[in-house]
């Protein structure tokens, strides 16, 4: 039997509403749909709500009228339900294969290298139904030579259900022919900075794209479009990760539910916001060299004035500390606050991330950053004991954000309250 370096991808289907779904059978068959923050707009669509035609992203007051007309499922985004179910469908995953690495909410990677070719196929059909049946969420699995093939293999899945959950691709003629009819916009790792340079140069699939010279690839898409290149081809270059990868950017943002006009009602978001992405940071082990804070009207309302600005600003030394960080993100608020508009979003983010071990500080550095960094380690140790925000900068108020999410499901799987009851 033949091993060859093979690679799967385990994609959740319409994640947040198969979620949903598994504690709510009544509503298989039915259309579903998740909304973002504050009840703002489409984040997740079952199948039925896409036939509909309910674009993502689009604004729920537009819906009104079709949800009610097709009996269309609504509910809020639940994190912790979704967060808590992806976690199992990562630990099923890693009783079946040898590795996973989790590259989303509702993806992750498969290590397969080692196992018989001959066997993948049956392989991939097992791992299928046996997250259905532990975790009920429906999954596509591709497995492929490449992480890049694997991807479209799983796309594959989705889109043609005879393939019964798992869609095996590795011989070159089989790839060909994916590739001649596969949209270059929809390959993994071509993102719209570069999508309409390759549009524009007669590029509209992902065969047209490997048929161009690698050295014309590299001079208009750098090193990653030559990674991507060569793994349409089946030269694996992005390497499996066991361990989670460390974020290059952190970021927090809500939609509001309503307009905001008052410079105090943006200074204790952002100011929550800023501490919610250095607690991330600090999880992470890592320091803050930039911060971006960025504010915006409802686009939605052309009969109000618009206006959107940022402002990027930099610690004099890379930090992880809520008590610069905060008042960093509040100066810049202050620059970019305009009074006689009603901003509807708001958002922080934190970039150029570097280690938290070794460092380059400030030999002139007034901050007694040990100090800092022990009461840090003091105040995230608290807040997970006794809850998230039981402590907080003052800048940051006493009020927990106001969320608008009246379409909130239980919490079936973390709350002793919200436990199922079965009647025999």
């Amino acid at each position: 039997m033949r091993a060859t370096a093979m690679y799967g991808l385990c994609d959740c289907n319409n994640f947040f509403a198969s979620c949903e779904r598994v504690f709510r059978p009544e509503l298989n068959g039915r259309p579903v749909i998740v909304l973002s923050n504050n009840d703002g707009c489409v984040i997740a669509r079952s199948n039925e709500a896409k036939a509909l035609g309910i674009r993502m992203g689009q604004p729920f007051y537009q819906l009104r009228e079709l949800v009610r007309r097709y009996d269309v499922a609504t509910f809020s985004t639940n994190f912790v339900l979704y967060g808590d179910m992806s976690r199992r469908v990562i630990w099923t995953l890693r009783q079946l294969v040898p590795a996973a690495e989790v590259y989303s909410i509702d993806e992750a990677f498969l290590d397969l290298r080692g196992i018989a070719t001959e066997e993948l196929d049956a392989l991939g059909h097992r791992i299928s139904r046996t997250v259905q049946r532990n975790t009920g969420i429906p999954v596509s699995i591709g497995i492929a030579p490449t992480k890049t093939l694997a991807k479209i293999a799983s796309k594959l899945c989705k889109r043609y259900p005879r393939l019964e959950g798992s869609c095996l691709m590795y011989r070159p003629a089989d790839i060909e022919k994916v590739l001649r009819r596969f949209p270059i916009g929809d390959i993994w790792g071509v993102g719209r900075r570069h999508l309409r340079m390759l549009e524009q140069a007669g590029i509209a699939t992902a065969y047209d794209f490997v048929q161009r010279p690698e050295g014309w690839v590299r001079a208009r898409m750098n090193l990653p479009g030559v990674r991507t290149w060569r793994e349409l081809q089946g030269e694996a270059c992005i390497d499996f990760e066991n361990a989670p990868r460390q974020r290059q950017q952190i970021s927090v943002s809500r939609s509001f539910a309503h307009e905001l006009t008052e410079y105090d009602d943006l200074h204790s978001s952002v100011a929550t916001f800023a501490a919610m992405c250095a607690e991330k940071l600090r999880r992470q082990g890592s320091l803050c060299g930039e911060v971006t804070v960025y504010i915006y009207t409802n686009r939605h309302r052309e009969e109000l004035p618009q206006y959107f600005e940022s402002r990027t600003v930099r610690p004099a030394v890379a930090t992880d500390d809520t008590l610069e960080l905060v008042p960093l993100a509040t100066g810049a608020l202050r620059q970019i606050f305009r009074r006689g508009y009603g901003y509807k979003k708001a958002g922080v983010i934190f970039s150029e991330l570097s280690d938290r071990v070794g460092t380059q500080t400030d030999l002139f550095d007034p901050v007694d950053r040990a100090r800092h960094s022990r009461l840090m380690e003091a105040v995230d140790a608290a807040n997970r004991q006794f809850g998230r925000g039981r402590i907080v900068v003052a800048s940051q108020g006493l009020a927990p954000l106001k969320m608008n999410r009246g379409h909130l499901s239980k919490n079936y799987t973390t709350d002793l309250d919200d436990i199922l009851t079965v009647k025999v």
